[in-house]
């Protein structure tokens, strides 16, 4: 077990994310599979397209009847009928010296290898075509299977699917699709202070803000957020709560607030105390986040957050984004995008603890650099996360950032 405020490193905690396990697949219906994981490769069970298919309005020939041919001396073609939409192509045979309309997408008939654009095209009568530029073999065609060969891989396990992915396996005729399982993860937020969104406040009260900022954070990146409300600062109302978050059952529950060592920070306790519950870290050597708890029990995480809306928001994208990953089949990291930028003023930090402070962030062009602002405020105030692009990251062993310095970035989604 892991002692009382034992700082660890932010890496050794992501080490500790490698005990669990991604989460069991299920089958969805392809029009329910928007933005989820896939559990597996997705192989073709055809050739896309599954017939050769003409790319342009015009006409189908064999490509050598047109070598050679010009406006001044075009090919005489003999007319040799129309391809219908949605019918064989075939049903005719084209021959040497034979043309036939066809239209986008239609089937090539048997014997044709291009299609001329009917813009270079001329029906003299309506048994003879001239043409008067040359196609090659193959142009203007989509042959069998030049999208995706029969068996072929045509997504990856891992993918997150996107829209475009979504109408390629309609293509293929697919229905359903194997995913993982969204994470299912309760939410409870203690404090003695807190009131529901929707109530009056009264001397001392403040409204829950942290239920909905991390329920939010939990749908940006794929799972299922079920808020269990407020709990008060005592330890059997929150033992109550991570036993109904078990039973939901959740894959992870986070707990916000009650992480420190204050005299009403019963977390640690709680989760001492839960049967079968295994605690794997409390305190890790950040700023903000140090008082973070982690917990497992069998394949469920439970973390305890700091209380501060602004470093829960820190400990949710650097610990919980992770594993929420983790469980959905994907790298067991933020998945955020890291960019490099230039600190317009100078940034303090001490010695000993990473330190992530919000910024924001002008854009540089062509050879400008990225520009990253600091944005402070007291501890409490909520107007510096709503500003804040991202969090510019300064290593453990790194004594603040000089103005002009170039550094890294962390972006919100």
């Amino acid at each position: 077990m892991q002692g009382f405020f034992q700082l660890i490193s932010s890496q050794e905690l992501l080490l500790l994310l490698e005990r669990f396990r991604p989460l069991t697949p299920e089958s969805v219906p392809l029009r329910m599979g928007l933005h989820r994981i896939l559990a597996r490769d997705i192989t073709a069970p055809e050739p896309l397209p599954p017939f050769a298919r003409s790319t342009m309005d015009g006409f189908a020939v064999r490509a050598r009847d047109t070598f050679g041919c010009s406006e001044s001396e075009p090919a005489i073609l003999k007319a040799a009928g129309e391809i219908a939409m949605g019918t064989s192509g075939q049903a005719t045979v084209l021959k040497s010296g034979q043309a036939c309309m066809i239209w986008t997408g239609g089937e090539l008939p048997a014997g044709a290898d291009a299609v001329v654009m009917v813009e270079f095209t001329t029906q003299l009568d309506g048994r003879t075509i001239e043409i008067f530029r040359p196609v090659a073999p193959g142009e203007n065609v989509i042959r069998v299977g030049e999208d995706y060969a029969q068996s072929s891989v045509v997504l990856p396990k891992g993918r997150r699917m996107r829209p475009q992915d979504l109408g390629v396996l309609a293509g293929l005729g697919i229905g359903d699709v194997p995913v993982f399982k969204r994470p299912t993860v309760a939410i409870i937020s203690t404090g003695d202070e807190l009131v529901e969104i929707d109530q009056p406040l009264t001397p001392g009260t403040i409204r829950d803000i942290n239920s909905t900022t991390l329920a939010a954070l939990v749908e940006e990146c794929g799972g299922v957020p079920v808020s269990l409300g407020i709990t008060g600062d005592d330890p059997d109302s929150l033992h109550q709560a991570c036993a109904k978050a078990l039973d939901l059952p959740a894959d992870l529950v986070l707990i916000s607030g009650g992480s420190s060592v204050g005299r009403k920070d019963f977390t640690l306790k709680v989760l001492e105390k839960l049967e079968n519950t295994e605690l794997l870290a409390h305190g890790v050597s950040i700023r903000p986040g140090k008082p973070t708890i982690l917990a497992r029990r069998d394949n469920v995480a439970l973390f305890g957050l700091p209380g501060h809306v602004g470093s829960a928001i820190v400990v949710f994208h650097l610990f919980v984004r992770p594993l929420l990953r983790r469980f959905m089949g994907m790298t067991s990291d933020s998945g955020l995008e890291r960019i490099k930028a230039v600190t317009t003023e100078q940034v303090p930090s001490a010695i000993g603890r990473e330190e992530y402070v919000r910024v924001s962030i002008k854009r540089g062009g062509d050879s400008a650099p990225n520009l990253a602002t600091p944005i402070y405020g007291k501890s409490g105030l909520l107007h510096p996360l709503v500003k804040a692009d991202g969090l510019l990251v300064i290593g453990r062993d790194v004594e603040g950032l000089d103005k002009n310095e170039h550094c890294e970035v962390l972006l919100f989604p």
